[in-house]
């Protein structure tokens, strides 16, 4: 049976850059608790809590390890260890390191692909889809006026996007892109300011789409990703959580 982690190990980050306190910090845990595959770790909250640092910069971390599949994340039970500590915590560096030099790609990426299903959703959207997409967008304000980021709302619209382009090789692509999207995601939603400036530009490509306003669905996403794209040059060295928004 998995066994708990107590919080041992672990003390508040008070440096930056904060990518590499948190992976001090993760060996020192993983070093006194000597945890093993099959281990649960802590709560995002609890981490956020003992390290000092925003759910979000927690959840930006636990999504690197777990595209390196070092953890599996199991909503409602909790985060497990699926590899040996001895690899986690230079896996979690090199994710992350690697996460951030990518990140222009991944953009150039996204808005290659994201504008063409803002198009496409703008011609072919059902009421159904509209209805998605709104119900996504009550939710992201509800996270965001509780004081969370919205992230998982913000991941719903842009998916009820692409099913409403009804084209399933899009809609494949960005499924396959899921993981590094998500990282561009949380990264520029961790910003001061940007959940609610990301909300209204969701809005406007909402608005378009409605009106089946296929330039104007294109223009509104593109003009949304390249504020979002601006964490992928965020100097090394600085944390997100210092940016503007």
């Amino acid at each position: 049976m998995a066994r708990p982690a107590d919080l041992g190990g672990l003390s508040p980050i008070r440096r930056s850059p904060l990518y590499e306190e948190v992976a001090e910090r993760l060996r020192e845990f993983i070093d006194v608790q000597e945890l093993r595959p099959g281990d649960r770790l802590m709560s995002e909250r609890e981490l956020a809590q003992r390290l000092g640092v925003s759910r979000t910069s927690v959840r930006q971390a636990l999504t690197a390890l777990r595209v390196g599949g070092l953890v599996e994340i199991r909503h409602g039970d909790g985060v497990y260890l699926l590899r040996s500590p001895e690899d986690v915590v230079p896996s979690l560096a090199e994710e992350l390191l690697q996460s951030h030099a990518q990140l222009p790609a991944i953009m150039e990426v996204r808005e290659a692909l994201e504008t063409q299903t803002a198009r496409l959703a703008a011609r072919r959207r059902s009421d159904a889809d509209l209805d998605e997409m709104r119900l996504a967008l009550r939710e992201m304000a509800t996270a965001i006026e509780e004081g969370e980021d919205g992230a998982e709302a913000d991941q719903r619209f842009h998916g009820a996007i692409t099913a409403a382009s009804h084209n399933e090789l899009l809609a494949g692509l960005m499924e396959q892109l899921a993981d590094v999207i998500d990282q561009t995601r949380r990264a520029s939603l961790s910003r001061p300011g940007r959940p609610p400036r990301s909300l209204k530009a969701h809005e406007q490509i909402l608005q378009a789409i409605a009106d089946h306003d296929e330039d104007g669905a294109a223009r509104a996403m593109r003009d949304h990703l390249e504020v979002v794209a601006d964490v992928a040059f965020v100097p090394r060295g600085e944390t997100t959580e210092g940016g503007t928004g």
